[in-house]
């Protein structure tokens, strides 16, 4: 099970920003909730390399989207292989609400390795590339690498909220990204990430917004 409240469906806080198009970009944080109910253009997998399915968000993704999407995985395999950390494919939603899922194969962590945070900011970055690709206007992203993979969630956080600003600064398509966080300590971490990268970056075009209580 990842969903411990799915009946939380809006948001915290987000991150907004002004377009000249008189629209807005927002980046928003929800939880505790289940990805796999996300009515998004596309939710992201947490996947494991072989992209034939595993624990946690990955096989509940899996299992509510049916065979639909392991079909389509396999095919993939089948052409480039194994997934490396930091890239990303795309695949039909199945039975999900969301049209398409993107697998994103995240790092392993170890301490000192500078290596992984920078795949972990490729996760971001290819998944809202790859949806800006398909015309895809909304995306979902869990807390990648948290869980088994060991990353520390403040430090996931942290890279997730900086890479997610840069691609959806410059995306075309995506409108909106929303972190689907499994529980409240997840979720407080990603919100101080946020607050941090704005209170560091004051130029930066997003401003926060806070929920109306």
């Amino acid at each position: 099970m990842i969903g411990v409240d799915t009946s939380v469906r809006g948001f915290t806080i987000r991150l907004v920003m002004e377009t000249g198009d008189s629209s807005r970009k927002s980046i928003e944080f929800s939880g505790p909730a289940n990805i796999t109910h996300e009515t998004t253009d596309a939710i992201v997998n947490a996947a494991n390399s072989s992209l034939l399915g595993g624990g946690g968000v990955d096989g509940a993704i899996h299992r509510a989207g049916g065979p639909a999407i392991l079909a389509e995985c396999r095919q993939i395999v089948s052409k480039i292989g194994s997934l490396s950390a930091g890239k990303a494919v795309i695949t039909t939603g199945g039975r999900l609400a969301a049209k398409h899922v993107i697998h994103t194969v995240g790092p392993v962590y170890r301490s000192g390795d500078q290596g992984a945070a920078e795949k972990l900011a490729s996760c971001h970055l290819e998944s809202i590339r790859l949806a800006d690709e398909h015309g895809l206007q909304s995306i979902s992203f869990p807390a990648i690498s948290t869980g088994a993979f060991g990353y520390p969630v403040s430090q996931a956080a942290a890279m997730a909220i900086s890479s997610t600003v840069e691609a959806l600064a410059s995306a075309s398509q995506v409108k909106n990204v929303r972190f689907v966080l499994f529980d409240a300590g997840t979720l407080r971490e990603y919100e101080r990430a946020a607050e941090t990268f704005l209170r560091s970056n004051p130029d930066s075009p997003f401003q926060i917004e806070k929920a109306s209580s």
